[in-house]
């Protein structure tokens, strides 16, 4: 099953799963301009949306089903930053290292890997992490359900083990869309969940409330803590938290500083790398790239950007030669096209997350012009990202910089030279 949101709502999509009791996965993709969570009405000076801001970007959801119930819910471009902050809750300050991670058959989803390895250690308990759970789900169908534009694929398949709980679709339904119509009711003074509340009258709102009132906001209305993260530290749904700012926000005793962009996710894919981008580096080793690909006018392409740039770039013509030479070579980044013949790109990528040795290294695939289905199927199997092609030596660069570093961190910001055109 699968379409755009125009054509089917998000709503009448969880009732054909719950109906046919459905197990395997939904995957979202929200376009630019989208509802609730993220709005298309502008915010009146002063409310951290300028007129004319049109920065959003796409954004992904996942959702795992178990005979029609929720499993879990996220949003793939979440870092760990969500689940530290629904630890705070309960006062559990938690590293959540990288060794935590269980080798169990959560790899697909790092965050509820690190939530059972949590649970395994006893750190938190059954009961703290359904409710974990039960919060994030309805976080993530509070987004789901505001979005007007995108597109989707469910694809059936094993369940996500574990499971510590499941929920039924239709309360949590009903709930939701309420939720959603209630926040629509705060614009447009308050447009997102990701806007962080700033007090601009301290005297003026010391006045209002009482001392305790006043020390708690205090705490919160920083400039840097969103609504939703007060929403997650309080056991609170984010309607309540907005509905109680809100009158100071019509009088302008409380502003809202603008989301500034998603911070360097933690987990950049679903079983992808679980640290936190690469910083520059300042030792001489080069860092080492693998292109593999049967496209000799891609690898030529990709050797003449990347080599000129510093990284030490191993072309890979043979997809079938691609475990012999990666395991030799232990890349910092793999660049992997999907069509290509005898093995494709998704085995490939799957097969190397397989292994412990490549389960972090960042692996972008090359995908078509009409890369949605590309993306998704790219995601399932652990890819960290995706390159379209026709691509040119800048989108090529940034992907390469965030995931793996700079080639030369000493390089001045000279012109680059010549090289050849976007490749198909």
């Amino acid at each position: 099953m699968q379409g755009k949101l125009s054509e089917i709502d998000i709503r009448s999509i969880l009732q054909l799963i719950e109906l046919g009791q459905r197990t395997g996965e939904l995957y979202v993709e929200a376009y630019p301009a989208v509802g609730a969570g993220l709005t298309e009405t502008l915010a009146p000076e002063g409310n951290g949306l300028s007129p004319g801001n049109t920065s959003y970007q796409s954004k992904y959801w996942f959702v795992f089903f178990l005979d029609g119930r929720i499993i879990y819910a996220a949003d793939t471009e979440n870092s760990l930053t969500r689940l530290r902050d629904y630890l705070r809750r309960y006062q559990v300050e938690s590293p959540l290292t990288g060794g935590m991670m269980q080798a169990i058959a959560t790899t697909n989803a790092p965050e509820y890997g690190y939530l059972w390895a949590l649970l395994e250690s006893h750190t938190i308990t059954p009961a703290q992490g359904r409710s974990i759970i039960h919060s994030m789900v309805h976080e993530t169908l509070f987004d789901l359900l505001s979005l007007h534009q995108g597109s989707f694929i469910f694809e059936l398949g094993a369940p996500l083990s574990p499971q510590l709980t499941t929920l039924a679709i239709a309360p949590h339904l009903a709930r939701t869309m309420k939720q959603v119509q209630q926040w629509k009711l705060l614009h447009p003074y308050i447009q997102s969940p990701e806007q962080a509340p700033l007090i601009a009258d301290e005297a003026a709102l010391q006045d209002i409330l009482s001392n305790r009132t006043f020390g708690k906001l205090t705490q919160y209305a920083d400039g840097t803590t969103s609504i939703r993260q007060i929403a997650r530290y309080l056991n609170r749904d984010i309607v309540t938290v907005a509905r109680a700012i809100h009158p100071y926000v019509q009088k302008g005793i409380i502003h809202l500083v603008a989301p500034k962009g998603e911070a360097p996710p933690t987990a950049t894919s679903r079983s992808g790398p679980l640290t936190n981008p690469p910083a520059r580096r300042n030792s001489p080793t080069p860092i080492k790239i693998v292109c593999i690909d049967d496209g000799a006018t891609i690898r030529a392409t990709v050797q003449a950007i990347l080599s000129q740039h510093g990284y030490a770039i191993t072309a890979i013509a043979n997809p079938l030669a691609t475990f012999s030479v990666v395991f030799q070579v232990k890349p910092d980044l793999i660049l992997c096209d999907i069509a290509m013949p005898e093995l494709d790109g998704y085995e490939i990528c799957a097969m190397l997350r397989k292994s412990t040795a490549f389960r972090q290294t960042p692996i972008i695939m090359l995908t078509g012009k009409d890369g949605f289905i590309d993306r998704v199927r790219a995601r399932m199997v652990g890819a960290t990202d995706y390159l379209t092609k026709p691509f040119g030596e800048n989108e090529l660069l940034m992907l390469v910089e965030k995931y793996a570093g700079v080639g030369y961190p000493e390089r001045q910001p000279n012109p680059p030279a010549p090289v050849p055109p976007p490749v198909d």
